[in-house]
This record gives C-alpha cells, sequence and structure tokens, in this order.
C-alpha cells in the first residue's frame, strides 16, 4: 500500500521581492505550493516543511536566525507537521528527513519548492536513490538566472532543463493542476 508526504522545500523569504535572493516567479509558484499544501492537509497527509539556513553570518541570504531564513508566511508549518532544517543543499543530508519518512511508512513523495536548479533537483535525485516514488510538481518551483562562460541561462530555461532531467529519470514531474486533478 502506498502511503504519501508532501516535501514543501526552501519556500522561504529571501526567494521572496524583497528577500537577498529573489527567485523567478516566487509568487506564482508558491501559491501553487499553496494549492497543493491545501489538499495534502485535507487529505490527511503528511506535510513536511523543508528549510535552509547557511552555516555562517555572511551567507548571501539564508543567513542564521535571519528574517530570510524564515519559512514565508503564506507557507507556515500547522501544529505537528514537522520542519527539518538543513544546512546542504541536498535535504537528505544530515537532516532527519529520511528517518521521518520512513518511521510514517511513506513510499510516495511529492516535492515543491526552491530552486528548481539546486535543491528541488538534490532531493528528488536523493528521494529516487532512496527508493521513494517521486512526483516534482514543476510550477510549484522556482529558479533564477544563472551564467554560465559568460552567458545568462534565463531562469525559465534552467527550469526547465533540470525538470526535463528529472523527468526523464528520477520523477513524474506534472504541473500542480495535473497533480491536484489527479
Amino acid at each position: 500500500m502506498t502511503k504519501s508526504a508532501l516535501i514543501l522545500i526552501d519556500i522561504q523569504n529571501d526567494y521572496f521581492p524583497g528577500g537577498k535572493w529573489e527567485l523567478h516567479g516566487i509568487t506564482a509558484s508558491a501559491a501553487n505550493a499553496r494549492r497543493l499544501l491545501d489538499q495534502a492537509r485535507a487529505d490527511g497527509r503528511l506535510v513536511v516543511h523543508v528549510h535552509h539556513e547557511f552555516a555562517s553570518d555572511d551567507a548571501p541570504f539564508f543567513a542564521p536566525g535571519s528574517e530570510g531564513a524564515q519559512i514565508h508566511a503564506s507557507m507556515q508549518p500547522a501544529d505537528g507537521e514537522p520542519a527539518v532544517l538543513k544546512h546542504h543543499v541536498n535535504a537528505f543530508r544530515e537532516t532527519s528527513l529520511k528517518q521521518l519518512l520512513d518511521e510514517n511508512g511513506i513510499t510516495n513523495v511529492t516535492i515543491a519548492g526552491d530552486m528548481s536548479h539546486m535543491c528541488i533537483d538534490a532531493a528528488a535525485r536523493a528521494a529516487a536513490d532512496y527508493g521513494y516514488a517521486v512526483t516534482v510538481v514543476e510550477d510549484a518551483c522556482s529558479s533564477r538566472d544563472l551564467e554560465f562562460n559568460g552567458e545568462t541561462i534565463a531562469a525559465e530555461d534552467v527550469h526547465k532543463a533540470y525538470m526535463s532531467a528529472l523527468g526523464f529519470a528520477y520523477a513524474a514531474v506534472v504541473t500542480t493542476n495535473t497533480y491536484l486533478a489527479a
């Protein structure tokens, strides 16, 4: 029997307008993540809120204890919903995430959050490697422009490249509407 969890990754203040590391389309992707959160709560599924803090106060964003490192107000954990603090890109590395999922008998994970090209990619690949069936809700994730060899790669293209790679071998990659309709 399958048992599912929703993992919301790094939907934190520094990624929103006015934050230290604003992401492209964060407001829309967070609204979609909120729809997933509302449905998971209504279904009684496990919801895990993962949030990142760097180890150093001089971090470019998500400085320890800062307002920017706080989970965004629209995504605050409800009573009983675990919040997992991480210090690395991979939400499974040196955290209690796998133990939490296993203790709850989770076999399927749905992942949403930020950044598509970093923490979402790392968590989806790790979850698949650990044997979970993985779904990534692509329009509930955000990215930003990147630079490579002096060329700017648009956030939309970064996002599409990572989602296509995940969809090839690691996860079912779907939209919020498709996910909620299933």
